[in-house]
């Protein structure tokens, strides 16, 4: 039987390396992209070059008709993966406006809310959903209230879709990364922030995104029905060094 998965913010960094781990485990993915149609035609282009079936969606899901079209438009929903990430504001709370907070906050949970509200309809035993949160979610560091306050929403948010879900056999989990290397990333990517970060990790590396696709595609394909509603944080081992 075919499969069907949907990675939404998947034209770069995880989102794409998630939807290309998926195209590889045989699924036909659903590219979701919301401005850079290049960057989702070299995903499709790539998924399509080992061997698997992939197309490009346009549309911007923190839009709820968009986000409608984007779903009622795939055949069959097996897996979703929800990485549309909303820019945060970097700036202490004194140093804040509202507009910004809430943006950054009620952006991060529209792209997740309209999606998965659709993606429920279709899916029934066996569906497999993922988050992509973030470390940020229960660590503390200057300038990120903002980014931190989205995510821990977003993990609550999951939880409650996971309660919700399970009488119909779907799982939902969370992957939490921590410092990745992405496109993303870059400009605050010294090489001395780089040798920092891995001496925080027991991998002695920074990840790249196929680390953390890795663990999205084995929730989605692999043993994994039985856990749902948990959070996995996708760090190298940064938690293990921090006590």
């Amino acid at each position: 039987m075919e499969r069907f998965a949907l990675v939404t913010g998947a034209g770069r960094g995880i989102g794409a390396a998630t939807a290309c781990e998926l195209g590889r485990r045989g699924y036909q993915v659903i590219v979701n992209y919301r401005s850079d149609e290049q960057s989702a035609a070299t995903v499709v282009q790539r998924i399509e070059a080992a061997g698997g079936t992939a197309r490009a969606v346009q549309a911007d899901v923190c839009d709820p008709q968009q986000a409608e079209r984007l779903v009622t438009g795939c055949p069959r929903l097996d897996a979703l993966v929800c990485n549309a990430n909303i820019p945060p504001p970097f700036a202490p709370l004194a140093g804040m406006s509202w507009e910004d907070f809430s943006g950054k906050v009620i952006g991060e949970l529209a792209a997740v809310f309209h999606v998965t509200r659709q993606a429920l309809t279709l899916m029934g035993a066996g569906g497999r959903i993922v988050y992509v949160s973030s470390l940020s979610s229960v660590l503390t560091r200057p300038g990120a209230i903002a980014h931190a306050s989205a995510k821990a929403a977003l993990d609550a948010f999951a939880r409650h879709v996971a309660a919700e879900a399970g009488a119909s056999g779907t799982s939902v989990n969370v992957v939490a990364p921590g410092a990745v290397r992405t496109e993303a990333s870059a400009s605050m990517r010294t090489p001395e922030v780089e040798r920092a970060l891995a001496e925080h990790s027991v991998l002695g590396r920074m990840l790249d995104p196929e680390d953390v696709a890795a663990v999205i595609g084995s929730l989605v394909d692999g043993g994994f029905g039985a856990v749902t509603g948990v959070r996995i944080p996708v760090d190298g081992g940064k938690s293990v060094m921090s006590g």
